[in-house]
């Protein structure tokens, strides 16, 4: 059964395979020729959705075509009740960090629910209101893109509440690789919450899996799952937590993103950068928010004023950025040919911070420092991006590139073999 996959139905999930499986097998064959995400597979999962009161964790990503996913499934009849919104909002223009309110779909009148102010998950009363979940957000890979920390907030709350949650996978653009440090529990934030390297590999839809596999949910939730497991094998749902599959993907694949994913990421150059400049975020060096080459463009005031110069301005999306209004002086990364083909892009881009240290004038003020007294190592921004204290003293230290590398590879030959028990695509290596 290639057109629906049941996450780990046999080991982890009760469901009823008499419904959905039934339904999907009906379908007609469909002939791939493209990358399709799964939300473009209509015909698969409508009829798991017919009928029934649906909330749907969506953002500006969340197409079919060139129409968004809510406006495609009112068109089809499906009753959306509520709409839930990440980091950046629904419509995708809000800052990296800023708060977002509830608020009202002006197109469709529906009420949106945002998961990045206040609150981080559905509460109680909101899914008291739904029938099944659904949630189709456009991720690009990496521990501290916040959406797969939303994703795990959105699977504990589903779980906890016995709501069906339906999971459409999007293609990784970055998914052609895994590497980094993995990241260090007492660092554990929203911007990396799970003991994965910084490049790990997965699409949404497999990260969903682990994350439910390796038992990381809440307590509540994992033992959801085991109860149904022993006894809901024949729940009134079609399912506890479904995977819809892209079609035409593996993890060779260059998939070219039809929309930004955030404002800062406008194009694929600041995408396949991202693994590799932005932890200049933990440190007073710009990367370029403010600019047309956000995560392509790294520098400072005072380094040479010999090197690449730019001005970080107050634009939508970056409406204060990093060295505002100042001339800051550094490299341009934006013509760089990326060719993923190679080895050498197979891995993180080390090279960019060691040298932005090198260049650096003041090394004692390269690194962001907390704002409260006596601050612990997890409390630097740097240290929770990359995941650990190790490679802010490596690189104070002077420590060799291939010398930092050789401390990630135990974490990483581990992870990379609990990572093939949930590989839905054909894999890079």
């Amino acid at each position: 059964m290639k057109t629906i996959c049941f996450l780990l139905c046999t080991i982890f999930y009760a469901f009823n395979p008499g419904n959905a499986l039934a339904q999907a097998e009906q379908l007609p064959p469909e002939k791939v020729t493209l990358i399709r995400p799964a939300a473009e597979r209509i015909n698969v999962y409508l009829p798991l959705l017919k009928g029934k009161k649906v909330g749907i964790f969506a953002n500006h990503t969340s197409i079919v075509g060139k129409t968004h996913l809510v406006d495609t499934l009112l068109s089809l009849g499906i009753k959306i009740e509520m709409i839930f919104a990440p980091e950046h909002g629904f419509r995708g223009d809000a800052d990296a960090g800023e708060k977002v309110g509830n608020t009202k779909d002006p197109k469709t009148g529906i009420e949106i629910i945002s998961l990045y102010g206040n609150k981080r998950r559905p509460s109680e009363e909101e899914l008291k209101k739904l029938d099944v979940l659904v949630f189709d957000i456009q991720d690009v890979g990496l521990r501290y893109y916040t959406y797969i920390s939303s994703l795990e907030e959105f699977m504990n709350a589903a779980l906890e509440n016995d709501k069906p949650l339906m999971l459409l996978d999007r293609p990784n653009p970055n998914g052609f690789y895994v590497d980094g440090p993995i990241l260090e529990m007492p660092f554990r934030s929203f911007v990396g919450r799970q003991p994965i390297p910084v490049v790990y590999g997965l699409t949404i839809g497999e990260y969903g899996m682990m994350l439910a596999g390796e038992k990381w949910l809440s307590e509540k939730a994992n033992a959801k799952m085991d109860y149904n497991k022993k006894h809901n094998p024949s729940a009134d749902t079609p399912f506890h937590f479904l995977v819809i599959k892209n079609e035409g993907y593996t993890h060779k694949s260059y998939y070219e993103l039809p929309v930004a994913p955030s404002p800062n990421l406008p194009d694929m150059q600041s995408v396949l950068l991202y693994a590799s400049t932005c932890y200049f975020e933990g440190t007073d060096v710009s990367l370029g928010r403010g600019t047309d080459k956000p995560f392509q463009v790294y520098g400072h005031p005072t380094m040479s004023k010999d090197l690449y110069s730019f001005t970080p301005r107050s634009v939508p999306g970056a409406k204060n950025p990093p060295q505002l209004n100042v001339t800051c002086y550094g490299a341009d990364l934006s013509n760089v040919v990326i060719d993923i083909g190679k080895p050498e892009w197979q891995r993180i881009q080390l090279k960019y911070l060691l040298e932005a240290y090198l260049l650096f004038p003041d090394k004692s003020k390269f690194f962001l420092k907390p704002s409260k007294q006596n601050p612990q190592p997890q409390d630097y921004f740097f240290n929770k991006l990359i995941g650990n204290a190790h490679l802010m003293q490596q690189i104070i230290d002077g420590t060799h590139e291939a010398e930092i590398r050789k401390t990630w590879e135990p974490g990483l030959r581990a992870f990379k073999e609990m990572r093939k028990k949930y590989l839905l695509y054909a894999d890079f290596e």
